[in-house]
């Protein structure tokens, strides 16, 4: 049963103008009441035009982030909050308990998955343990030794929205990008189909939904092409690492590539609503009226897999005007 009344604040809510909009036509749907406020950085962030009211906050690792953000929570009666990007992750999964005495829920998971999913070698430790197929990572070792075959891959460590991310094909890129690229991590290879997998998960670690999506074509590491697809074997191979991860709660967006073989390998765990998410939803998967009913107290006792398969989206861009800002020059 859900509360009739539920205010909502998305943090770092910047663009993510699809997802309020989804989350507000359930509150209409539902008769419920509440406001949908959102925190930012800047007074630009676009989403603070469609909001009930935008606060402006610190930055993340500033240290009066959480006291700013619960005095929001205490002075307009917040009752969940809904962080979207990965830096607040970690802080707020270490500041839950402050929240959950102020009367908050977090829709955060536990402080060992944001740090098994923020540190790309513990994402690969993690699939390694759990006996996850993953793109294989080299050490110093096997690099200084040439134990590798080209193409390889290299990243940042600890990078988002595939910034740093590069093919590398022969050994005069190998030395230049793994010094030009920060915390370098050199890993093979994969190719395949691209999916981005978005799973709902209740307090309690049940799911609720998975909804794997092809990835058609990316934009500044965001998909801004893909389509939902009804992969058993994806689905399944998804259960099983979630299963596994230590205390998921929410959306939890998964990376993975089918090869050819069809053989699944996972590359990237994100604990958060992943920028496709609005493609899951609109199919049918109702992650927002999900968020509201977990944090009303419901578990989630069976599946639900009646979203519908080859929906595609294609995103363009909008953009707001106005002249209410005063900008400092």
């Amino acid at each position: 049963m859900l509360n009739g009344k539920m205010n909502i604040l998305f943090t770092s809510s910047g663009r993510r103008l699809s997802l309020l909009q989804q989350f507000r036509k359930v509150f209409v749907q539902h008769n419920l009441k509440g406001r949908i406020m959102t925190a930012d950085l800047k007074k630009t962030a676009p989403t603070a035009f469609f909001s009930d009211q935008h606060f402006i906050v610190p930055r993340v690792n500033d240290p009066n982030y959480i006291t700013e953000l619960l005095r929001i929570c205490q002075k307009e009666e917040i009752d969940i909050i809904i962080p979207l990007i990965d830096t607040e992750l970690i802080v707020l999964s270490e500041n839950r308990r402050v929240f959950e005495e102020a009367g908050v829920k977090l829709l955060v998971s536990s402080k060992e998955l944001n740090d098994i999913a923020c540190d790309k070698t513990q994402t690969y430790q993690f699939f390694q343990d759990s006996n996850t197929p993953t793109p294989k990572v080299f050490s110093d070792d096997e690099i200084n030794n040439k134990h590798y075959q080209f193409p390889l891959l290299i990243k940042p460590l600890d990078g988002s929205s595939s910034v740093g991310v590069t093919k590398i094909n022969n050994e005069k890129e190998l030395l230049f990008f793994k010094d030009y690229i920060p915390n370098a991590m050199v890993q093979e290879y994969v190719t395949g189909t691209e999916y981005t997998v978005d799973v709902m998960v209740d307090f309690n670690g049940n799911i609720r939904t998975v909804v794997p999506r092809l990835r058609l074509e990316t934009r500044a590491g965001e998909v801004s092409k893909g389509v939902t697809r009804k992969d058993n074997d994806i689905i399944s191979a998804v259960k099983q690492v979630v299963k596994s991860l230590p205390g998921p709660v929410g959306c939890i967006t998964l990376q993975c590539f089918k090869k050819e073989n069809g053989e699944i390998t996972f590359i990237e765990i994100n604990p958060r609503f992943g920028g496709g998410i609005p493609l899951s939803i609109e199919a049918g998967a109702n992650f927002p009226l999900w968020v509201l009913q977990m944090c009303s107290g419901e578990t989630f006792t069976e599946e639900d897999y009646n979203w519908r398969e080859n929906l595609t989206m294609l995103r363009y861009d909008e953009a707001v005007f106005t002249e209410s800002i005063q900008h400092d020059h």
